[in-house]
């Protein structure tokens, strides 16, 4: 069987923010059918992440391009792989069999085609949405998790605060937080999003930052701000950061795979006994993922932008 492989392409190389124009649809025809023997896998995409850090992929040049291996730049007209959930509909790996649910590096298209070496997993669903492996038991849970408990290392009783903490990452950090004995405190760029930090997530207080006259421009954006802004530098006054003994820290997700199935344990364990909420902006159909993606630096999302693309 043959078919039509619609995916997404950027135009060419965006150094700005991003808009509609710079993205494209592209197809290819497509054998659902591979080589027996072979390690080749072809999946039906079902939903896509969509994260800001693409944007610096997607760059003339970005330093995220030298020093992250799992997020190499991204080739004009050429497809943009990302983080989703799938279907098998065709394996020559023995691993994978016709209608495994998987899981990994797909591409922002209708079709995955996987050869030579690729980031793949058969997915349990345990339960859960198909969705939720793609955000809160994803790759944005992860970057919440290492990052709250292996980097910040809380102690109880601390005072957390959350910047963009509507945002995919942030939300979970300040559930996280909460659960752990943490007051918590977030920002966020709309009333309405204050109101869901504190009312439905049960944030111990929220701001709005567009309406704090007196915050650094780099406590109101956070770190994102720079993905398309270089003129913006998310550092604080560093005498600040001497005498109030502040600690700064980077990190790299691929640093903390290791504890991933710590990661989806305790979290599912939250989920199914209520203690966390996934949260997530879904839209549907492929024509939606470049409005979807370029929402992210607009603030439209509450919680992780999801595109579905198809039914299981």
């Amino acid at each position: 069987m043959e078919v039509s492989n619609n995916y997404i392409t950027m135009k060419g190389h965006i150094d700005g923010k991003p808009k509609e124009d710079d993205f494209g649809i592209k197809a290819s025809q497509l054998s659902l059918s591979v080589e027996p023997g072979s390690n080749h896998i072809i999946v039906k995409n079902l939903y896509v992440s969509i994260d800001p850090f693409q944007i610096n992929r997607m760059k003339s040049f970005s330093s995220l391009q030298e020093s992250a291996k799992f997020a190499p730049d991204l080739t004009p007209d050429k497809v943009i792989d990302a983080y989703g959930v799938g279907k098998v509909v065709a394996s020559g790996n023995t691993d994978f069999e016709k209608d495994d649910l998987v899981v990994g590096l797909l591409i922002w298209g209708e079709y995955s085609v996987l050869k030579g070496e690729y980031w793949l997993s058969k997915l349990d669903p345990m339960g859960f949405p198909l969705s939720y492996h793609v955000g809160i038991l994803g790759m944005s849970g992860l970057t919440a998790y290492s990052g709250f408990f292996e980097v910040c290392k809380p102690k109880k009783g601390e005072k957390v605060f959350v910047s963009a903490a509507s945002g995919s990452v942030g939300n979970l950090v300040g559930q996280y937080a909460k659960l752990f004995g943490c007051h918590v405190v977030g920002c966020a760029g709309s009333k309405e999003k204050v109101a869901f930090l504190k009312e439905k997530l049960g944030f111990d207080d929220a701001f709005n930052y567009k309406e704090v006259t007196d915050l650094k421009a780099t406590l109101k954006s956070g770190v994102i701000a720079e993905y398309t802004d270089a003129g913006k530098r998310a550092a604080p006054n560093m005498l600040d950061v001497v005498y109030k003994s502040i600690t700064i820290q980077g990190f790299l997700l691929g640093d903390y795979f290791h504890i991933f199935q710590d990661f989806v344990t305790t979290t599912s364990d939250h989920l199914r006994a209520g203690n966390m909420q996934a949260i997530e902006c879904i839209s549907t159909g492929l024509n939606s993922i470049p409005q979807a993606f370029i929402g992210l630096f607009r603030g439209d999302n509450i919680g992780k932008t999801i595109v579905k693309i198809a039914d299981e």
